[in-house]
């Protein structure tokens, strides 16, 4: 600084300004105070100080001052807000007991409501509780289906969560074959679905869009951890469909639509998976356990005989389709029930035979138990009141209950489980309301994800190409990621943890293939 090219040269003061403002400083005081107090140490002494900065602590730090605002902000429930910490300050005895001279700003207890561990975001939403841990899902859940899924989960291939692009060695070969678990599920896309949060500029203004969901897909498919979608190892063959669902489009997805899409799914295992076993799993749902029209039912059945006695169904042209009137509605036409099983196995009219006073007759609920070996089930009521028996599924009071209780109608298979097993495939339904056990949901929201981002088009060619390419994005690895994480929440409840505690040991062992 006191160099003669200088401008400033030989004076302390003004070189110090001088270089405290080619710094940036503006108003560089303290800058050029500690320049010069720094220079005239290094003269001295030769050798440079050492800056330590001062280090500001904010009262949020203060553990107890945390806990009393946590505490505070609890009381208030789940819509919490960053002026509900400025009011509890407000607060003269707030303000004494917590030492305070004043309340703080606003935009201080936003920032102190980040330190506190909240966050200005959508709600998580989790697994649905609706009927979850309701007595009858949580008996099938524990009774029927862990126990399937454990019967054919050790011929199953297992895949690592960090790599889970090669499959892991198992300790044992497993017995037989290889398994593949197919999962199948519908999801619809709509036209106006985009993406909701993004980054926008200030001087951005708002922009028209489309008013509603506009046109929609509905997509059906299976998917496994072991092949990704259904479909030809070239792509080309699939058991993709896509439905445009509506009442004046297509109409609704039906039972028969699912025995067309598994017939053909069926097909494409047969010829192109055969060295493979392969396995269904499906949602419990209406759709899918539907009965063959005349199949064993004691729902309406009367205990008397009855002449007229039968079960009511759509009419079918010679097409499959369904017969209306000209009043629009639908053409119902009457059949007889199936023949029941005998208890030693042998089959069981449910109607009088030619020749009897009574011949073509439904024989009532009384005279099938008589023949079943319950002599004094005449004597029984038809059924409880509302079918609310006083003993449960177990008891003998009425004629109805008894008939539910037989194996033949018990046991009755839906038209799915026929079709698959006739081909050799077996078939496995999942609890209801468990959608975290069908991994194939988020691969619907993954590809919901890619599908938001790409360009918005009102056309419905376009909406189905874009869905096609949005689900064919989803990578193998993630899906397999995706199966592993619901193979985790079925062991946490096959060792008895019920929802809550098995969304909890999902995402504390993350990672994990099972719930240590």
């Amino acid at each position: 600084m006191t160099h003669p090219a200088n401008p400033v040269g030989g004076q302390w003061t003004k070189a110090a300004n001088q270089a405290a403002r080619n710094a940036g400083k503006v108003k560089g005081d303290y800058l050029s105070r500690s320049l010069r107090s720094w220079s005239m140490a290094y003269v001295k002494t030769r050798t440079l100080p050492h800056h330590m900065p001062s280090k500001k602590f904010s009262r949020i730090e203060d553990e107890s001052l945390a806990a009393d605002l946590h505490l505070h902000l609890q009381s208030i429930g789940k819509y919490v807000r960053a002026q509900d910490l400025v009011d509890y300050l407000s607060n003269v005895g707030n303000q004494t007991r917590l030492g305070f001279k004043k309340t703080i700003s606003l935009r201080t207890a936003q920032c102190w409501m980040g330190r506190l561990g909240y966050r200005w975001k959508k709600e998580p939403r989790g697994q649905y509780s609706d009927g979850h841990e309701r007595g009858d899902v949580v008996a099938y859940r524990q009774t029927i289906f862990i126990p399937a899924w454990c019967h054919y989960q050790p011929r199953m291939r297992v895949w690592n969560y960090s790599n889970p692009i090669i499959a892991e060695p198992t300790a044992t070969p497993p017995p037989g074959r290889h398994i593949v678990a197919w999962f199948h599920d519908e999801s619809t896309f709509y036209a106006n679905d985009r993406r909701k949060q993004r980054w926008v500029h200030e001087r951005e203004s708002p922009a028209l869009h489309p008013k509603g969901e506009g046109a929609s897909v509905m997509v059906s498919d299976f998917v496994s951890a072991d092949y990704g979608w259904l479909c030809s190892p070239d792509g080309k063959e699939g058991a993709r469909v896509l439905f445009k669902a509506g009442k004046a489009r297509d109409g609704y997805f039906t039972n028969e639509d699912v025995l067309a899409q598994t017939e053909k799914a069926m097909d494409i295992l047969q010829k192109f998976y055969p060295d493979d076993d392969h396995i269904f799993i499906f949602d419990n749902a209406t759709t899918h356990l539907k009965r063959a029209n005349d199949a064993l039912s004691a729902r309406k059945m009367p205990k008397n005989p009855s002449r007229t006695w039968g079960i009511w169904i759509d009419s079918k042209d010679g097409d499959g389709r369904t017969v209306r009137g000209t009043d629009g509605k639908v053409v119902k036409e009457k059949i007889r029930m199936a023949d029941g099983q005998m208890p030693n196995g042998d089959s069981q009219p449910l109607y009088f035979p030619d020749g009897h006073e009574k011949a073509g007759w439904f024989k009532g609920m009384a005279q099938i138990l008589v023949e079943r070996g319950y002599e004094s089930a005449p004597a029984l009521p038809s059924e409880c009141k509302d079918f609310k028996c006083p003993s449960g599924g177990d008891s003998y009071c009425c004629c109805r209950r008894l008939m539910f209780n037989q194996p033949d109608f018990t046991n009755v298979d839906s038209l799915l489980e026929s079709s698959c097993r006739a081909q050799g495939f077996n078939v496995v339904f999942l609890p209801k309301f468990h959608c975290e056990l069908n991994f194939i949901e988020q691969c619907w929201g993954y590809a919901k994800r890619i599908y938001r981002a790409r360009p918005q088009s009102s056309s419905e060619a376009v909406l189905e190409q874009n869905v096609i390419k949005s689900l064919e994005a989803v990578p193998l690895a993630s899906i397999r990621r995706f199966a592993i994480r619901s193979a985790r929440f079925i062991d946490a409840y096959h060792n008895g943890l019920d929802g809550r505690q098995a969304a909890w040991a999902v995402k504390k062992y993350r990672g994990h293939r099972v719930i240590p």
